[in-house]
């Protein structure tokens, strides 16, 4: 598929791009699936100050106008959900499945969510307090209450792994709280954000209240960062990205909300059932082709069911059908690009010099003669100082490491820059709960790789700063004021 030269989304008007367009390739394919406008750094300014004019009546409105808004968003979503999702497959590389699910279904679900969080209370009375006389005043007892308040400006600066669902956990809660934003998609697969934005102007927002900008290279994104109508930036990416997003906020003093890399270290004790541990260590190889930051791309085994669980993994990975994730039954799809493919391959042959040892995969599938393709890898005879046990490899590579009792893997678990989600299998759950309490991790799965979306999501160390998800986005969007009077 192919889609009409985009245009840029400024202030409530499509605007043509200042620096021409760029070619977004599919995957699987590599052939264009459309042309993405250029900004220039003028133009994401624009984008920038038109969302500050109009945060003063957004951020007044009745929530209950900005629900009907976000509700209405997601009705338009779903009417033309079967082109949205195959404008997702084909730009994001996603399978048929997971672009339908995972992608277009969750980002409206996120719009509806966060309709209803628009209607959240935003004060919270606090206990009154009998103040003495002295210096500030009479005695008295004094009320209080704190009042959430929208931030004011926000970029949202989205991955590539889910051009839907990312940009709408963003994009929802800060309009819902009251915010303004400035949309700047990654520039692999931007077109389904700018889908997000047509039903969002089509539901009735306001103009400048959703901006989207677009670029290849980083003037756009630098621009949405260091212009000076930005409050807030919320990053989705790497961690060496990120870093340099908030050295410019820190000089500005923007607030910002960071969800950066992980290394998921995956603790397997040796009373886990394995069968439950490979399905959910195996989604590494299968969802989005392990181009995700939770994956439990770090496999930690207790000695005694080292070999049983590599076999397992092993005949895991082979019953995986790579290929045209178009076609049914695909599982495995292509990775984002040839750069990023010829990156993971450049780990894989790390980590043959560094002493792993490749089990299954390493190599591109040799029935495909199109396509950025790697194969469901799996590393053994690993140690935790090697590069490939400590680097985010961003891709279907599963390293595996042993250890021989809990204390040795609690300490090899943490022994990392990283703490997004770490996963712990036991039989025993007390165990597995013991053994989770002393992860420095935002989130640890027990048993499992799902996930509350309701409960706070976010890392330690260098996987970020700040929590979304659920009512945490909300505040995560929010200012906090309080006011105080005597009673």
């Amino acid at each position: 598929m192919t889609t009409a030269p985009q245009r840029l989304f400024i202030g409530g008007a499509w605007t043509e791009p200042d620096h021409g367009h760029y070619e977004v390739i599919n995957p699987a394919t590599e052939q264009a699936v459309g042309l993405a406008p250029e900004a220039s750094r003028e133009q994401v300014y624009a984008a920038a100050a038109a969302a500050r004019e109009a945060f003063p009546a957004w951020s007044r409105s009745r929530p209950e106008d900005r629900a009907a808004i976000l509700d209405r968003a997601a009705d338009l979503m779903h009417r033309d959900f079967a082109a949205n999702a195959a404008l997702a497959r084909a730009e994001s590389g996603a399978t048929t499945g997971t672009a339908r699910s995972m992608q277009v279904a969750v980002g409206a679900a996120r719009f509806r969510r966060y309709a209803k969080g628009a209607l959240e209370p935003v004060e919270e009375a606090i206990s009154p307090q009998i103040n003495e006389a002295g210096p500030m005043g009479r005695a008295g007892v004094f009320g209080a209450v704190a009042v959430r308040q929208p931030v004011g400006v926000v970029t949202c600066i989205t991955s590539y792994n889910n051009p839907w669902a990312n940009p709408a956990g963003k994009v929802a809660p800060a309009l819902a709280m009251g915010n303004t934003v400035v949309v700047k998609p990654a520039p692999q697969d931007p077109l389904s954000v700018y889908r997000m934005a047509e039903a969002l102007a089509e539901a009735g927002v306001p103009p400048g209240v959703v901006n989207v900008v677009t670029g290849s290279g980083p003037e756009a994104g630098e621009a949405a960062v260091d212009s000076p109508d930005v409050d807030m930036v919320s990053f989705t990416g790497s961690t060496s990205v990120g870093q340099r997003i908030a050295e410019v906020c820190g000089r500005g003093m923007k607030r910002q909300l960071m969800e950066l890399g992980g290394k998921g270290a995956a603790v397997v004790l040796d009373d886990a059932d394995l069968d439950a541990a490979v399905a959910g260590i195996g989604t590494t190889f299968s969802f989005y082709s392990g181009q995700i930051c939770t994956a439990p791309t770090r496999v930690l085994v207790q000695r005694g069911s080292h070999d049983a669980l590599i076999e397992k993994l092993v005949a895991y990975a082979g019953r995986l059908a790579v290929g045209d994730p178009a076609a049914p039954g695909t599982v495995v799809g292509p990775v984002i690009s040839a750069a990023h493919r010829d990156r993971i391959e450049s780990y894989v042959e790390l980590g043959r010099k560094e002493g792993a040892r490749v089990v299954t995969g390493g190599e591109r599938p040799s029935h495909l003669d199109r396509g950025f393709y790697v194969a469901p890898t799996l590393l053994a005879d690993c140690t935790n100082d090697m590069r490939v046990v400590r680097e985010e490899i961003f891709g279907p590579v599963v390293v595996v490491v042993p250890f021989d009792d809990e204390e040795e893997g609690i300490a090899l678990a943490n022994d990392s820059d990283y703490g997004l989600i770490d996963y712990v299998w036991s039989g025993d759950v007390a165990r597995a709960f013991r053994v989770a309490r002393q992860l420095r991790a935002g989130g640890v799965g027990v048993n499992t790789i799902g996930r509350n979306m309701e409960a706070p999501f976010g890392g330690f160390k260098r996987s970020g700063v700040g929590r979304d998800v659920g009512s945490y986005a909300l505040h995560a969007y929010s200012e906090l004021q309080a006011i105080v009077w005597p009673g």
